[in-house]
């Protein structure tokens, strides 16, 4: 459990699941995937920044 609450938090802060399947010693990246569930809030934070950048993009 504390794998999964680890790949799982790590995730919601941003940590790109390459460097969490190395932290967890993992040689396939399938293997993290099966530990790291994404959660509602990281998504539609990494989509509000997305849509920032493009803004600002826009706007330049």
């Amino acid at each position: 459990m504390g794998r999964h609450t680890f790949a799982t938090l790590s995730l919601s802060n941003h940590v790109p699941i390459e460097s969490i399947s190395k932290m967890l010693g993992h040689s396939d990246i399938r293997t993290t995937q099966i530990y790291a569930k994404m959660q509602e809030k990281t998504i539609y934070e990494d989509m509000a920044s997305m849509r920032q950048k493009f803004d600002c993009v826009m706007m330049n």
